[in-house]
């Protein structure tokens, strides 16, 4: 497994090592501390399994920088690594596809757990700073918070937008069967089910929507 690691901070990137260590006792760590030395990296290793990349760093211009590299180069999964603990620039970094965003301030425990969903083909994002910015009637009643397009609402039953509202919400597989009092198999079966109705061409693709919608944006599939 091939992994970037981009951040002009030597010390960030020998802890997201030390980190990535635990979750994949294997792997090819590559390190870049400005955007040139990440694309030029990128270049060389078409390969690349998944790069972790700061918003603030040489050369590259925050969400100008994220596009141009999600354009450059659309199948290498790119996780955010930023100070910024601010809902807006999750949503906006969701808008550019990007799987995962790992606040600089989370412990280590934190960040593995994230590292192992977006390894694992899922997405993760820090729930609690989503959290922050919802209405407090978003958080108790989570099928309201996320109400679908109407055109979208329709082909939905009520169970599949209970499923969707809490993926808005950051919440994996396990604590939404949790929530919702279903098995994980269960709560698969519907973002499948989902996933067929609105078009979705993965589970990203859907988790992407049901964020973007709880936070009052959405975006293409």
């Amino acid at each position: 497994m091939k992994i970037l690691i981009a951040d002009d901070h030597w010390v960030v990137r020998e802890s997201l090592k030390l980190v990535m260590k635990k979750v994949r006792q294997r792997f090819e760590p590559f390190e870049a501390s400005t955007f040139e030395e990440a694309k030029a990296i990128l270049k060389a290793n078409p390969d690349m399994d998944i790069m972790l990349i700061d918003l603030i760093m040489p050369g590259f211009e925050e969400f100008a920088g994220l596009q141009a590299l999600r354009t450059e180069f659309p199948d290498i999964p790119v996780v955010v690594v930023s100070v910024h603990e601010d809902t807006n620039y999750i949503i906006k970094s969701i808008s550019h596809g990007v799987v995962g965003y790992i606040p600089k301030s989370a412990g280590g425990e934190e960040i593995a757990r994230a590292l192992e969903r977006v390894l694992s083909g899922e997405v993760s994002f820090p729930r609690h700073i989503l959290e922050r910015s919802s209405p407090p009637a978003a958080r108790q009643r989570p099928t309201e918070a996320a109400q679908v397009r109407s055109s979208d609402e329709e082909k939905l039953t009520g169970r599949e937008r209970d499923v969707i509202a809490r993926l808005g919400q950051g919440l994996s597989v396990n604590r939404i069967a949790t929530d919702l009092d279903l098995s994980p198999h269960t709560v698969r079966v519907h973002l499948g089910n989902i996933m067929k109705k609105l078009g979705f061409k993965d589970r990203s693709a859907a988790i992407h929507y049901a964020v973007s919608l709880t936070h009052g944006r959405t975006r293409d599939r």
